[in-house]
């Protein structure tokens, strides 16, 4: 079977880019441009937090305006390391109904897991997905998944309580 080139991955639509070039480091046992040791990868992580930090940022803000009437705080650690090991980078998004009811803010991260290949994106409460991010171009394409990521997280924070946590809908209800 034929590998795919930077050239094909390049020509496939943005947001499937990062898909490719994950399935692409896994069969190359490389990450990026050939990074093969964790230093290297790591390094390539801590560019790639700073790429996704105003798209990130983005995703949130969007929620915040739009479902939380703005009531909401947005907050970033930058890298940090994981108890665990590894690194990771979390953005998260909290407002008053959500502390009140003892819940955890919407949460956007960036890790590198000690025994990982290379870095993913995931929420607190949704899934992992890969993190392959080397210009802003890259991290761009992303916004689509840190939307998701983040309207995925909210929906799982109403079923750990009810709608009223959405400032949007309880204020709504309140006024019928």
């Amino acid at each position: 079977m034929a590998r795919p080139i930077r050239g094909e991955i390049e020509h496939a639509p943005p947001h499937l880019r990062g898909l490719l070039r994950h399935f692409a480091d896994l069969r190359d046992g490389t990450h990026g441009d050939g990074a093969v040791t964790r230093g290297d990868k790591e390094r390539l992580f801590v560019s790639a937090v700073g790429s996704l930090d105003r798209y990130a940022r983005q995703a949130l803000a969007e929620m915040n305006d739009a479902l939380l009437l703005g009531t909401g705080t947005i907050a970033a650690t930058g890298v940090t390391p994981l108890p665990s090991g590894g690194v990771a980078a979390t953005w998260t998004l909290g407002w008053p109904e959500q502390e009140r009811e003892g819940i955890e803010p919407i949460t956007l991260q960036a890790f590198y897991g000690l025994g990982f290949h290379h870095p993913h994106l995931r929420g607190r409460t949704v899934g992992d997905w890969p993190l392959n991010v080397f210009d802003d171009a890259d991290a761009a394409a992303e916004l689509p998944t840190l939307r998701a990521i983040a309207a995925a997280e909210l929906h799982n924070l109403v079923f750990q309580r009810d709608y009223r946590v959405v400032p949007a809908i309880a204020h709504a209800a309140g006024s019928s």
